[in-house]
């Protein structure tokens, strides 16, 4: 009988250590001044892939893929939603709503999250199943449209032996609409 008092009374004395806040336990965050916003938090991540490992990136729109990104290294600066996002040594396969894909390989990309651009530098090279190939300096595509830009010492070519050149072009992912100056 002593057992089951002192040991009620023990429960009793540690439920008085640990009161509960009169709105069931859940504490409010503490409340900004008035007219005072909260900056978002600013991130620097970066990461490492190896030749045969590389890192890998799948961008989805509507459920589907959009694009998927396989580099060696990465850097991401900025917070959520305003981020650049750097790459090296890069190969990133765009893939149109009519199911093709442009697969193209560059030294460098950079993915502005508040532009929502994919730029791709230092000598672009790209091919897709149908058997045309796009050279140039700057690939550009854009996330809203799904269309690429290419821009400096442009040359696509076809299979059937077509060889266009120009300083600058449009086209949507599988080249078959496409424009060049």
């Amino acid at each position: 009988m002593i057992r089951r008092v002192l040991g009620a009374a023990v429960v009793i004395a540690l439920a008085a250590c640990n009161p509960k806040s009169p709105n069931g336990g859940v504490s409010a965050p503490p409340s900004l001044s008035p007219g005072v916003t909260p900056s978002p938090v600013a991130l620097r991540i970066s990461g490492h892939g190896t030749q045969k490992r590389p890192v890998r990136f799948v961008e989805t729109k509507e459920n589907r893929k959009q694009f998927e990104i396989l580099t060696r290294s990465f850097q991401s600066k900025g917070a959520a939603g305003t981020a650049v996002l750097l790459y090296n040594n890069v190969n990133i396969n765009f893939f149109g709503k009519d199911g093709s894909v442009l697969s193209a390989t560059a030294p460098h990309a950079t993915i502005d999250q508040r532009t929502n651009l994919v730029v791709m530098t230092g000598g672009v090279h790209a091919h897709n199943s149908a058997g045309m190939t796009l050279v140039c300096d700057t690939l550009t595509y854009d996330r809203s449209s799904e269309m690429v830009h290419g821009d400096g010492n442009v040359v696509i070519t076809n299979p059937n032996g077509f060889r266009g050149t120009g300083n600058h072009f449009d086209s949507n992912t599988s080249l078959t609409n496409a424009t060049m100056q």
